[in-house]
């Protein structure tokens, strides 16, 4: 099995899956990193330009990925899964939250390839997920604040900006050229296996095509980057459902959330004992681009209504006027929590069925309902 991976990954002189686009766009990501820490390396225009090249002839050559492997996640499975990621391929897992797309942090071909396979922008970070708070502060800088938080919901669906640390390892890529860092330690027992199988962070995020729904099994996965990542391990559905919550811990500055998620604001006030400031427009963590998550199919919020070639996806007791193509209910009981778990798996779902649009009724805002309603809006926004 090893073998067989391994493989797959270095068939060199093989463009494989790797286009000319995405080469040259790999090579744009490069080259700026580049051109910002010339002085620190010491080399001149011309040895800069030498690493862009090389950089993107490994990348165009090298790892070309021609059948994704699907596996339960035993122990074997997720020591071949460590194998992948150390050897520089890109591997599939689940955590409580959704699926992540994971690679090497610390290797910045191992980012690209991620950016590449999710057709990702370049300037939205990625989160690394490390197996302890003593890990994390080996990346990020933490203050009071953010000790507090990590303490009290890790391991769990939290991610916290910080401000990289002179000790850490996370690629500048991964980070998008930002002097922070996402972290976040995960609760699920495969990711947890899998981080500890691996020793070193783990930059993953949701393993779907960049702005598509994300996925809450290895099927979703495997529906959206077959032959774009070497393994993916099966670990069943995931309980929350929805990604992480990501607040920003940054000097001078209140915490802030960033992104609604699995973890609902009122745990997060209580612990600091102040209340959450919003996010700003700069683009800090994953989520925050103004479309992501969204289906092929127009999403229309707070619908009572539904036409015959509209896809329902309702919430509570009540039902729609009219007759829906295909109907789905999140939580018939009107359960936050049942909500979230369902969400991305029944966008998917009725999104397959290619309705005109999908029509989705009104949803509590408060606990996990702020996050649910974060992620439709962003799905409706073209």
């Amino acid at each position: 099995m090893k073998g067989e991976i391994r493989v797959m990954q270095k068939k060199r002189g093989q463009i494989g899956r790797l286009s000319c686009y995405g080469a040259e766009r790999i090579g744009r990501w490069f080259w700026e990193i580049a051109r910002r820490e010339h002085r620190a390396w010491g080399e001149s225009k011309g040895g800069l330009l030498y690493r862009a090249v090389h950089f993107i002839l490994n990348c165009v050559y090298a790892k070309a990925v021609t059948q994704t492997l699907l596996l339960p996640a035993s122990p074997a499975a997720v020591s071949e899964a460590a194998a992948a990621l150390a050897s520089g391929g890109l591997v599939a897992f689940p955590t409580e939250t959704v699926y992540g797309l994971g690679g090497d942090a610390r290797d910045g071909r191992s980012v690209a390839a991620i950016y590449e396979a999710k057709e990702r922008p370049s300037f939205n970070p990625l989160i690394a997920h490390v197996i302890s708070l003593a890990e994390a502060r080996k990346q990020g800088v933490f203050d009071a604040r953010a000790d507090k938080l990590g303490t009290a919901f890790w391991p769990g669906p939290l991610t916290l900006v910080v401000p990289f640390a002179k000790s850490g390892t996370v690629h500048e890529l991964a980070r998008a050229g930002l002097p922070t860092v996402a972290l976040r330690v995960p609760a699920h027992p495969v990711a947890r296996h899998l981080l500890e199988a691996f020793g070193a962070p783990v930059v993953a995020p949701s393993a779907n095509r960049s702005g598509r729904v994300s996925p809450t099994s290895a099927e979703h996965v495997r529906a959206d980057l077959d032959g774009r990542v070497a393994l993916i391990l099966d670990g069943g559905r995931t309980p929350v459902g929805v990604e992480s919550t990501v607040i920003a811990c940054l000097p001078g500055e209140p915490v802030r959330l960033l992104r609604p998620g699995g973890l609902a604001r009122r745990e997060i006030e209580t612990v600091l004992g102040e209340p959450l400031a919003d996010a700003t427009d700069k683009v800090q963590a994953p989520g925050m681009l103004a479309q992501h998550y969204a289906p092929h199919a127009q999403v229309r919020l707070d619908a009572e209504d539904v036409a015959s070639d509209e896809a329902w996806l309702g919430f509570g007791p009540a039902q729609p006027a009219g007759r829906p193509l295909a109907s789905l209910n999140l939580s018939p009981s009107g359960d936050l929590a049942e909500a979230a778990s369902n969400l991305f798996a029944h966008l998917r779902e009725l999104d397959a069925r290619k309705p005109a649009s999908i029509a989705v009724a009104p949803i509590p805002a408060d606990g996990l309902g702020e996050a649910i309603n974060d992620r439709l809006q962003r799905a409706a926004a073209r």
